[in-house]
């Protein structure tokens, strides 16, 4: 599409009011067409919807409408064909299309913006835009979710190590690691969810902030626009941007969530871990080191999470100051919304691809998920059960046995009995059945715990809500 350049010295879409036109640093701070032509559609769909319901009213003729949604079906075609000329000069989406539509359809163009403003246009064009967005995140999450399960699932058994402060914790298995990002993205998506639902309402018919009076029915357009019902307050309606701020909130929460998977998949992709690798197709080389394979569609991921979360922060600041009702400093929120939504879909196609495409070193993780004495709280709880210690007491005592299986070089389970019997008497040979980390995964079958078949309960749950 190209950008064209309107020779003429006044811009005639604003009226008798102004008897000269912007100059050129006006017309660079001004013009918002770069960027919110990217809302033509739900531009056009929003004015058919208002010019059938004034027609209906008896506000403007049905000749005229069907003039009129003619010339927008119209126009919608020569934008989607990249034959439509944009003009800098017009400002915004709404005047390109009401200029063409003049064009197209002559005087009845003019009855369109009855009963109507910019400022409630751009408040449904955009609102319409951001639903939409919010939908598809929905369905990229749910392929998201999708992918985590079938991991879990085939890995339900797999031990690798827990970890906390990145330091060997506890074993549990990699199913039940891929269960913790199910849930969190299950958050993101019942977020996702209630935005959709706080956002459906339709603002067209509150017109500049007031309200109309013409005899408009609100009710209609809002149905035809797939909104539960319209907004109950125009001086609201017009100054909410609330639906984009809580988008934005959404992508960096979900952004947040990626980003700390995406850390995850470049410390285990390491040689040092090498629990998992990633095929040539989320992977790049060196230019100058041959045998490096780095995982930079996940750094990327990470990266990403910035440029949201700055979004977010730019347009809550944007809104702070704002009284009411509508203030041209909005016209800033779409470029923040754009770019989050963009960088939020690319991470989280990236994410699923990577998810599905990682090949899992399930030897690598067992052998790690017994290093660092992490079956001690087996021990400890061993000593519960069995001597009936306190378990503070019981802590102690693993503590020592700890302590003498690093100074001997070996694990907890390659302690003589003599040596676990010289701490405390009332050890028996039985607790080396613990001392295992597939014991010590078997064992944990509490509720949202890392038994395999705990795993496999949560993975049933999750798949008959996805």
């Amino acid at each position: 599409m190209a950008d064209t350049t309107d020779t003429k010295s006044s811009n005639q879409m604003w009226g008798g009011r102004f008897a000269s036109g912007p100059d050129a640093i006006m017309e660079e701070i001004n013009a918002s067409i770069g960027f919110d032509k990217k809302l033509f559609a739900q531009d056009i769909r929003g004015s058919i919807a208002h010019a059938t319901m004034l027609a209906h009213q008896g506000i403007i003729s049905a000749e005229d409408k069907d003039k009129i949604v003619h010339g927008l079906n119209t126009i919608l075609s020569e934008i989607e064909s990249g034959n439509f000329e944009f003009s800098r000069r017009l400002e915004d989406i709404h005047m390109n299309i009401e200029a063409r539509l003049a064009t197209l359809i002559g005087p009845a163009a003019g009855r369109l913006h009855t009963a109507r403003s910019r400022n409630d246009q751009v408040a449904l064009d955009f609102r319409l835009w951001v639903k939409e967005e919010l939908e598809k995140t929905e369905k990229m999450l749910t392929g998201l979710i999708a992918a985590f399960l079938d991991r879990a699932e085939e890995h339900a058994d797999s031990v690798m190590p827990g970890f906390t402060h990145l330091q060997t914790a506890q074993p549990v298995t990699f199913g039940h690691h891929c269960m913790a990002y199910v849930e969190m993205f299950g958050r993101d998506r019942s977020r996702v969810r209630h935005a959709i639902e706080h956002l459906d309402e339709s603002p067209i018919g509150a017109a500049a902030l007031a309200g109309t009076g013409y005899p408009i029915d609100r009710h209609m357009t809002a149905k035809a626009l797939g909104f539960r019902e319209p907004t109950r307050n125009s001086i609201d309606t017009v100054s909410d941007r609330d639906f984009a701020i809580e988008f934005l909130s959404i992508a960096a929460i979900t952004g947040m969530h990626l980003s700390r998977l995406a850390e995850e998949i470049v410390i285990w992709s390491t040689p040092q871990f090498g629990f998992v690798r990633l095929s040539d197709a989320f992977s790049t080389g060196s230019s100058i080191m041959p045998q490096k394979k780095n995982p930079d569609a996940a750094e990327l991921v990470r990266a990403k999470t910035g440029r949201i979360n700055g979004s977010l922060v730019a347009l809550l600041t944007i809104m702070k100051g704002l009284p009411l009702a509508y203030s041209k400093d909005m016209q800033e929120d779409k470029e923040q919304v754009f770019d989050a939504a963009e960088s939020l879909e690319l991470a989280i196609a990236a994410m699923t691809g990577m998810v599905r495409d990682m090949t899992v070193n399930t030897a690598r993780m067992k052998a790690a998920a017994g290093s660092g004495f992490s079956t001690a709280t087996d021990l400890a709880d061993w000593l519960v059960r069995e001597a009936g210690l306190p378990f503070r007491d019981a802590h102690h005592v693993t503590g020592r046995a700890v302590a003498l299986a690093e100074g001997k070089g070996c694990d907890l389970a390659e302690l003589p009995l003599a040596d676990l019997q010289a701490i405390h008497a009332s050890i028996t040979d039985k607790v080396y059945d613990v001392l295992t980390v597939e014991a010590s995964v078997a064992s944990r079958k509490s509720f949202g715990g890392t038994a395999p078949s705990e795993v496999r309960r949560q993975i049933a749950f999750w798949r008959a809500r996805n």
